[in-house]
């Protein structure tokens, strides 16, 4: 079973890196540009944001400072979740 899977999705963690879309590898743009799920927070530009397929589930987990952000706990169980739902995830 490939690191990361989940019977039926599966997850897959991209780094965004700087946020100019020509500095992702070659992967890392292909997963975000056929992922059916995608779970990001402030920290990702939206010129990779635009990469995301229209019809993909798009869910911003927030991570701000001073503010109520989704825990990382919470964060893990809804990858899990989407995953275990049939999902591609990044």
């Amino acid at each position: 079973m490939e690191a990361g899977r989940i019977a039926g999705g599966a997850v897959r963690l991209v780094g965004a890196g700087p946020g100019d879309p020509d500095l992702l590898t070659v992967r890392a743009r292909r997963l975000v540009e056929t992922a059916e799920a995608v779970v990001f927070d402030r920290l990702v530009a939206e010129e990779i944001l635009a990469l995301v397929p229209e019809g993909a589930l798009r869910l911003d987990v927030g991570k701000a400072p001073f503010f109520n952000d989704t825990a990382t706990t919470e964060i893990y169980t809804l990858l899990v979740d989407l995953a275990r739902s049939g999902l591609e995830v990044v």
